[in-house]
């Protein structure tokens, strides 16, 4: 497996040039500068690179077990967890009142791929702890913020969230597990299943949020509770106490991210698990959502992020692999692959996607800051634009971690296919992604469903408002790149308009646009991954002009152009399919399958 560089230059160049991260600090209010985060960003870089990427292929090789009711994490990845918390990576976004750094989302995001490329298997421990401490920021009372936070924050001790039960899966609604008043807490009873790092070697403590019914709950989603329970009771003064009544039954074996426990837990064997009341009763699912929509996009970043670790591994390889002879090259001797077209082809689709995607995901964090930092008059429109693109990035993005991972197998050949060259951790360990936190197909049934229908559309025509925008700015612009990428995104942003008026319009009858949510989902991506695109464009065209890294900015025009012709070319096709409805495919009887 080939080292790991972390994408620095690009990543700072959407941060500074396309995202405006001046402002967003600004709005924080914190004191930091573009020039910090520029160090924290290299000093990640260099922790991705010389600590975690080097345990990726011994967390494969040596997976997570169950050792007498203990969880033993592979070798190295107690330690590395150490120095990760020590070095304060834990706490970067948390709000300083409790310990954090105060750090924008979107420097957050952008860290976040670096940990996920470097060891994603490491790096699910502390994604999954951040959601617990944004939800107890949020909605835990002051007693618990001052129990949990800071330890949560520091990375003394990790969270959980515990959603998902055997005769459940994504069907929420239907979980079993109970909780019952007793002097002031509750004792709760049930079993939840595929709990990422439900237990392991980390820590001396883990915060569980688990989701449970009161007695007096109305069935279905509208009654269902949440609760804090951790592994061990804190005592008044903070010390642990006694060992909760909950335990890891089992840890799943997987197809990949083996380093990572996944574990079935079991609540109450022996009378019922201390726990929390976390807000309201019977609003469990509300504030979950606080949860799930932070893990959602830091899956959407874990989808960039193996794309990203296998892009780099492919292209490598194909740099170093000499094979064969390349059409139209006359050098002598044979030529390394990378100069065989449809290798060249494998790789830039790779590299433009994973460049549109990583736009995504940051754009949708700054989303986040700014919804945070608006005044009241602006607020609402940035939550909506947040709301609409969550589960667009958390889809779009991992489908094309998928895909690149293929790619990646597929320029290395058959050694691809062979475990030690590590191009096939990647793929296995990307499978994962569109599945977990929310299927894609949820995701796409959220966002037809609920995004659109919640305001008949408005957020979505906001965002091609502003992408037509965009394509009036590159009509102001000379040069052929900018030409082919204005003509392309003029084009997407009339069959996204299109088929957004299609969707909101047979809101009468839902089967048929949630059979077509997905197209419309990836219709979206690939609309919006174009506006991205054209705005780094237009940010390299500006930067060409003051004469700064020519280079670096010129293979922004490139990718651009690339990423019009080669994938925003398809948008008026799922367009079409998306328009077709669901007819042909709920048309045929359940038994003829």
């Amino acid at each position: 497996m080939i080292p790991y560089a972390a994408p620095l230059a690009d990543i700072g160049f959407l941060l500074k040039r396309v995202l405006g991260l001046d402002a967003i600090l600004a709005g924080a209010g914190h004191g930091h500068s573009a020039a910090d985060v520029d160090a924290v960003l290299a000093e990640a870089g260099r922790f991705a690179a010389e600590v975690l990427a080097p345990l990726n292929r011994v967390g494969d090789l040596n997976p997570a077990r169950l050792d007498n009711g203990v969880v033993r994490t592979p070798p190295g990845f107690a330690d590395a967890y150490r120095r990760f918390v020590e070095m304060g990576w834990n706490g970067v976004a948390a709000d300083p009142e409790h310990g954090g750094q105060g750090l924008p989302m979107v420097v957050a995001t952008a860290l976040t791929e670096l940990w996920n490329s470097a060891n994603l298997s490491f790096s699910l421990c502390p994604l999954l702890t951040q959601p617990a401490v944004e939800l107890l920021q949020r909605h835990g009372t002051p007693a618990q913020q001052a129990t949990y936070l800071k330890r949560l924050i520091d990375g003394s001790w990790t969270g959980t969230m515990q959603l998902t039960e055997p005769q459940a899966g994504s069907d929420v609604g239907a979980l079993k597990t109970r909780a019952v008043r007793e002097n002031g807490h509750y004792r709760i009873t049930g079993q939840k299943i595929f709990i990422t790092f439900g237990d392991h070697d980390y820590t001396d403590n883990i915060i569980h949020m688990v989701l449970a019914r009161l007695p007096d709950g109305p069935p279905g989603v509208k009654g269902i509770s949440l609760f804090l329970v951790p592994k061990f009771r804190v005592r008044a003064d903070g010390a642990l106490g006694e060992r909760n009544d909950l335990r890891v039954v089992g840890l799943e074996h997987k197809l990949g991210i083996h380093g990572s426990p996944t574990a079935v837990m079991a609540f109450g064997d022996d009378g019922g698990a201390y726990g929390e009341l976390i807000g309201e009763p019977h609003h469990g699912i509300e504030y979950m959502f606080t949860m799930m929509n932070a893990a959602r996009l830091s899956v959407g970043t874990q989808g960039v992020a193996i794309a990203e670790r296998a892009y780099q591994q492919a292209r490598d390889y194909a740099l170093t692999r000499v094979q064969g002879r390349a059409l139209g090259d006359r050098r002598p001797g044979a030529p390394a692959i990378i100069r065989h077209p449809d290798v060249r082809r494998m790789l830039m689709l790779a590299r433009v996607k994973i460049e549109a995607a990583r736009a995504l995901v940051l754009e949708t964090a700054g989303a986040l800051d700014r919804a945070r930092q608006a005044p009241a008059a602006a607020r609402d429109a940035a939550i909506a634009r947040a709301e609409l693109m969550i589960p667009v990035a958390k889809a779009w993005s991992t489908d094309i971690g998928v895909e690149v991972a293929s790619l990646g197998i597929q320029v290395h050949g058959g050694v691809g296919f062979i475990e030690e060259t590590g191009a096939a951790q990647h793929y296995r360990d990307a499978r994962i992604t569109p599945i977990y936190e929310g299927t894609n197909g949820i995701q796409a049934a959220d966002l037809v469903g609920r995004k659109l229908g919640r305001d008949g559309g408005a957020a979505m025509r906001a965002l091609i408002a502003d992408i037509a925008a965009t394509v009036t700015a590159l009509a102001a612009e000379p040069g052929d790149d900018i030409a082919v990428m204005a003509g392309a995104l003029g084009a997407g942003r009339a069959a996204l308009a299109a088929a957004t008026d299609w969707a909101v319009g047979r809101h009468d009858d839902p089967r048929d646009v949630a059979a077509v949510a997905t197209p419309y989902l990836e219709l979206v991506g690939t609309v919006a991954g174009g506006w991205l695109m054209a705005r780094a464009q237009l940010a390299a065209l500006a930067a060409l002009a003051t004469g700064d890294d020519p280079g670096f900015h010129e293979a922004k025009l490139i990718t651009a152009r690339c990423y019009a012709e080669q994938v925003l070319s398809r948008a008026d096709g799922l367009a079409r399919t998306v328009m077709a409805g669901g007819r042909a495919l709920l048309a045929l009887d359940e038994a003829a399958f």
